[in-house]
């Protein structure tokens, strides 16, 4: 099941699937052949009974994922009330995967990362982790991310993050602090504490860990998914011209930040 961008290793023993994001040289951005690739690998999980919990991580030190690779071209259906989003079905629970996932971030994780950090279970991040949305800054309307997010942290850190753009990164150490992360670790230690979680994980009764799984989405599923439906909308309606996008994201590629 591993393909060019998306490298698969399974250990039979410990029941324990790992994902790997592998495009290092791009940060781990998405393209849509790597879009393609998750969403077959989350499909074909659902099937395997060997694999009862995955990690999801990233190639390389310097990002678990950047989102979306800019240089993609997306085609758009003419209509002003559809948008196609290659992201939207890049996660395990979009494809109705309810094995349970964790992710093990080093580096960047930005954007786009938050559909695979959003369907995640957990999150243990590596201490240089550092957490940021983009959109705002760029002409885009934060939607599906901070759709997420505020799955799992304060109003007003969802909020923050998502209109202080590239202004600001978040530390994996407040990351843990406002509840996106669970774990930190030292950098390196990352992926091996996420592997030692799914198996403990991968351990138990299946259909019991599954049904867990199930529960804890069900409390805020309504919710959710009331939410996500209003983003492509939103997103339409907000989103500046992709040419215009383009001029902002080429004039502020200077790397000044702000880390809390």
């Amino acid at each position: 099941m591993s393909g060019d961008h998306v490298r698969v290793e399974r250990d039979k023993d410990s029941g324990v699937a790992v994902v790997t994001l592998d495009r290092p040289d791009r940060h781990n951005a998405i393209d849509l052949a790597m879009s393609e690739e998750l969403a077959a690998a989350w499909r074909e999980f659902r099937y395997d009974e060997s694999v009862r919990a995955v990690v999801v991580t990233g190639a390389g030190q310097k990002a678990f994922c950047t989102g979306i690779d800019r240089s993609v071209d997306v085609p758009q259906p003419s209509s002003p009330y559809s948008i196609d989003d290659p992201l939207i079905a890049v996660g395990p629970k979009a494809n109705d995967l309810w094995k349970p996932v964790v992710a093990a971030v080093r580096g960047l994780a930005c954007g786009g990362a938050f559909y695979l950090l959003g369907e995640s279970e957990f999150v243990i991040a590596a201490e240089d982790a550092v957490f940021f949305d983009p959109h705002t800054t760029y002409g885009m309307v934060s939607a599906y991310e901070s759709v997420y997010l505020a799955m799992r942290m304060p109003f007003g850190e969802v909020a923050r993050m998502a209109l202080m753009g590239t202004a600001e990164r978040v530390s994996a150490r407040r990351a843990y602090e406002t509840g996106l992360v669970s774990e930190v670790t030292a950098p390196g230690d990352e992926l091996a504490a996420a592997v030692r979680c799914a198996a403990v994980i991968a351990s138990y009764p299946t259909e019991a860990v599954q049904g867990t799984v199930r529960a804890v989405w069900s409390a805020k599923e309504a919710a959710r998914s009331q939410a996500l439906a209003h983003a492509p909308q939103l997103i339409a309606l907000g989103n500046l011209p992709p040419e215009r996008q383009a001029e902002l994201f080429s004039a502020r590629r200077s790397g000044e930040f702000r880390l809390r």
